[in-house]
């Protein structure tokens, strides 16, 4: 059913307008036909086209389901009592053939009663409403794609966020265990791993628009400013040799993965968690030295309302040189300081405070001063941070000693290193390995004075330093912060990009890659940035009404609701097939509500296919009803 508008005329007063009848479609000797069911009258009340179209779907709905108030009616309250409304006058002047309850009751054989093709739809459906919500497939209508292109982006970018995998094992999940293709409505049969390959590589295609877009969205959407940025990079690394590749290269690895080529993405997100900026650099970038290249791109990437936004940036990047770049292009910036712990001294009109932590742990703060610095500087002493240094430095501390005692151990063997030239050069590389162990240890080398060592020992420093420093960091800004704590949760938004990456690499799969080429990585990445994009969008809103669960929780939550084919047989030996979905449970209700989104994507599909001796005409088809 759908609405249709006709232009009227009055002689009396000479105006013209619209006005709207109810409709359905209908094929008369190979020709499509509307017939009216209904006049709406102007339709005053709903002067959104959209609006127009979700009454129709509602009294579409009430006609189906017998006239009940529907649980995946989440319309406007004027939406529903309309359709109410003008259920009701269908009903009084029979303008269409609609079932009462009774109509609905079959006599069938209980034990024909089947169940199959039960599949996934919740955190599915619960994908595709996000991602009509940011309107992405407006967007790819919009750059000319085809409809059949635009389900398949949006099958492949829901299945990423819901199951990443390859798209081998995607195309098996999507036939096998989710609904996905009857939320997109693209055919599942006709899907191979060969279309999603290309799919992704076409989305790469338009990544820059595309991110420009979401960026400007997600601003509109939820009324953001882009006032704080953060900026920060990871590295994932490939499974392979990448010969070929100019991204892949060897570098530092966070992962230790020093065996594999790397390549490292940055990327800029806004306090909220949205992605504002993405880039793929190669595996052996320096940190530092990204940090221009992405200031360069934000004002086109951002919308700055009055000044630019604080850059929130940490130590690895917060070189002299790159605050001094962000001085010149009038950034403020809050990060770690790189400067001596012993560079610094006590603002005379400060005191310490003690905040708590999440976890209720005591994080002391102090504004401090740096000497020949006009920036601010703020001394932060953590409990937590202090246990985590001290727990790694003491497995340090053992692998260091450890090896000591293999130096000295190959000194006293028989055929083991003993020249003194050769034992200085160990000694050099172990310091090397451990710089900020060794430091707090005396090694004493012995000789015979001949050249030949006899002897390494080693002996712990008496100093108070190390277990003072523990846990202690200076965080520096540009801006005038006369509040500690302000200055503090400044910066303390940057965990939101550390809770991104650990989403892009862990729950997104985009650790690590397996293809082959830089295109295909490319689009690999991508395609997992889109993914994250519906999942931020997600729990932001979740966020703002105390719903904190992380994605795998949401997603687990969501699994439990499913969509089955329920078949039976009934008097006449006919085939009653209903595809439905469950209801949700009350998790997933919740969700559903605190998301304003419908609970099903459809209310029902229905089949009834006669007795097989009815096909022994050739000329005769099965009868196949579908409503819902």
């Amino acid at each position: 059913m759908f609405i249709k508008s006709y232009t009227k005329y009055n002689k009396t007063t000479g105006e013209r307008y619209w006005v709207y009848k109810l409709c359905e479609g209908y094929r008369k000797n190979g020709t499509i036909c509307h017939r009216i069911i209904i006049s709406l009258g102007r339709l005053e009340e709903l002067p959104q086209a959209e609006a127009k179209r979700k009454l129709a779907i509602r009294i579409e709905e009430l006609i189906i389901g017998g006239g009940c108030i529907l649980t995946t009616s989440k319309f406007e309250t004027k939406i529903e009592e309309l359709a109410h409304q003008y259920y009701k006058e269908i009903i009084d002047k029979k303008k269409y053939d609609v079932k009462n309850k009774n109509e609905e009751w079959e006599i069938v054989n209980l034990k024909t009663l089947n169940h199959k093709d039960g599949q996934d739809i919740g955190a599915e459906w619960l994908c595709k409403q996000t991602y009509d919500q940011l309107g992405i497939s407006d967007f790819l209508r919009r750059e000319g794609w085809s409809k059949e292109n635009i389900s398949l982006a949006a099958t492949h970018i829901i299945s990423r966020a819901v199951y990443p995998a390859s798209e081998l094992k995607t195309v098996s999940f999507i036939k096998e265990n989710s609904a996905v293709c009857e939320v997109t409505d693209f055919d599942k049969d006709i899907l191979t791993k060969d279309l999603l390959y290309g799919i992704s590589h076409k989305l790469y295609s338009v990544k820059d628009k595309l991110e420009n877009y979401l960026s400007t969205k997600t601003n509109e959407l939820f009324d953001l400013e882009d006032k704080i940025l953060l900026f920060d990079l990871t590295n994932t690394y490939y499974e392979g040799s990448m010969r070929r590749s100019k991204k892949a290269k060897y570098g530092r690895s966070k992962e230790k993965r020093n065996d594999a080529k790397l390549v490292v993405l940055a990327a800029v997100i806004n306090r909220e968690g949205f992605l504002k900026y993405s880039n793929v650099f190669a595996g052996n970038m320096s940190d530092c030295k990204t940090l221009q290249i992405i200031i360069d791109a934000l004002s086109v990437k951002t919308s700055f309302t009055g000044r630019k936004p604080i850059i929130v940036i940490d130590a690895g990047i917060a070189t002299d040189g790159n605050l001094i770049m962000l001085r010149k292009k009038e950034y403020d910036y809050v990060c770690v300081s790189r400067s001596s712990m012993k560079e610094y001294y006590a603002d005379i009109e400060s005191r310490p405070i003690e905040i708590k932590d999440k976890k209720n742990q005591s994080i002391e703060l102090l504004k401090v001063k740096v000497d020949e610095d006009d920036d601010n500087y703020l001394w932060v002493k953590s409990d937590a941070k202090a246990v985590k240094e001290n727990s790694m430095n003491g497995k340090l501390s053992q692998r260091f000693e450890e090896s000591i005692e293999n130096i000295n151990y190959g000194i006293s063997k028989k055929g083991g290193t003993k020249k003194l030239g050769k034992i200085y050069e160990r000694l050099g590389r172990l310091k090397q390995k451990y710089p900020s162990i060794h430091k707090y240890y005396d090694i004493i080398v012995t000789d015979n004075s001949q050249g030949i060592a006899t002897g390494v020992s080693i002996k712990r420093k008496e100093s108070e330093d190390a277990i003072h420093e523990s846990g202690v960091y200076l965080l520096r800004t540009s801006l005038d912060l006369q509040d500690e704590q302000t200055f503090w949760k400044i910066y303390n938004i940057i965990r939101e990009i550390e809770y991104t990456f650990r989403t892009l690499k862990t729950d997104l799969d985009l650790r690590p890659i397996y293809h082959k080429t830089d295109v295909a990585s490319m689009a690999h990445l991508h395609l997992g940035l889109l993914a994250y994009w519906l999942v931020a969008t997600i729990r932001y809103q979740l966020k703002q009404t105390g719903y904190n669960h992380d994605w795998s929780e949401i997603v687990r939550t969501m699994n439990t609701q499913k969509c089955v084919t329920t078949s039976v047989k009934n008097i006449r030996d006919e085939i009653i097939s209903i595809r439905k979905c469950t209801e949700p449970s009350e998790n997933v209700e919740q969700i559903y509500d605190l998301l304003n989104y419908k609970y099903v994507p459809f209310v029902r599909k229905k089949s009834v296919v006669p007795p097989a001796h009815f096909f022994k005409n050739e000329n005769s088809q099965p009868q196949i009803i579908t409503d819902g």
